[in-house]
């Protein structure tokens, strides 16, 4: 079954095309990441998922259910972690949780909710008030909201910016176990080594376009090369290899990431900085990773 069905979506802010037709359909069960620099559209995309604002075109349905026409059973099946910290200061966590059960009409839910606060680490402060926390712990209990009445479906906006290293591994133990246990997940997030650890498949936005989509491993494998690094102790790149440096700002320190397509690139890479006169301190094989991906794409080449 489609988890969701996001078909020929657009929305425009003027003369802003913040999303121009975009088509997606994720899978039920999927661990699924949704890709893209600041101002790619995604926040917008999750906005219409979740019914907050309306395309302009387009349709987008959770298990069947058009999120504008059919919104009320659209909304039962979504739960949604959003980026900004919203919360009311006026109850304490477990009211909060309670509050959020009522509004989908589950009276008597502390069972789970005792589950949710236990997996998140925050039985401790079941009775505090939501203004009492810190940064963390207010997020925390976002992510507790939107699981409270175990939506099949999760979408994380950016879960874990700006939190400590803790809350990572507590959500994403707690995420993985219900994505193996049948939820489907999406993600967004600007921490790269995240959503290659967890996803199975990605989508990337640029200028409200998909411009990528495509399992991990296959993406992996379709990007053109890996990197070589060298440390330089003495000397610097000749200039004919610089069009192949693909983090110029290491240039500094002496380090040099060199694209390669082929393996056999990289002797003749060598024989050239030993005839330049530079000398090679340290050096290493890379094989390409999900920033090598992304950048290539947002660079405007194709994979």
């Amino acid at each position: 079954m489609t988890a969701i069905q996001i078909s020929n979506v657009e929305k425009r802010y003027k003369s802003l095309q913040a999303l121009g037709g975009v088509s997606l359909a994720i899978e039920e069960g999927e661990f699924f990441g949704l890709l893209g620099p600041n101002g790619a559209g995604k926040t917008t995309l999750i906005s219409i998922i979740a019914g907050l604002i309306k395309p302009d075109a387009g349709k987008v349905t959770i298990h069947g259910h058009d999120v504008t026409g059919d919104f009320r059973e659209a909304r039962r099946k979504l739960g949604v972690v959003p980026q900004e910290l919203v919360f009311d200061p006026f109850f304490t966590v477990r009211e909060t949780l309670r509050l959020q059960s009522g509004y989908f009409g589950l009276p008597n839910n502390d069972k789970w909710i005792d589950e949710v606060m236990g997996n998140l680490d925050l039985t401790n402060k079941a009775d505090t008030n939501m203004r009492a926390l810190s940064g963390g712990m207010k997020r925390r209990v976002l992510v507790a909201q939107a699981l409270v009445h175990k939506p099949p479906v999760i979408v994380l906006d950016e879960p874990t910016a700006g939190v400590d290293v803790e809350l990572r591994q507590t959500l994403w133990k707690f995420i993985s176990r219900l994505n193996r246990e049948g939820h489907t997940v999406v993600l967004t997030t600007h921490y790269l080594e995240e959503a290659q650890a967890m996803c199975k498949r990605v989508a990337m936005l640029k200028t409200g376009k998909v411009v990528a989509l495509d399992t991990m491993s296959q993406l992996i494998r379709r990007i053109s090369g890996s990197s070589l690094v060298l440390h330089l102790k003495q000397g610097a790149l000749p200039d004919d290899l610089r069009h192949l440096v693909t983090h110029p700002e290491d240039a500094a320190r002496g380090k040099y990431s060199l694209r390669i397509n082929e393996y056999t690139e990289v002797e003749r890479i060598l024989a050239r900085i030993r005839e330049s006169g530079a000398v090679i301190d340290e050096m290493q094989l890379q094989q390409a990773d999900l920033e090598d991906i992304f950048l290539q794409i947002m660079e405007g080449e194709t994979v």
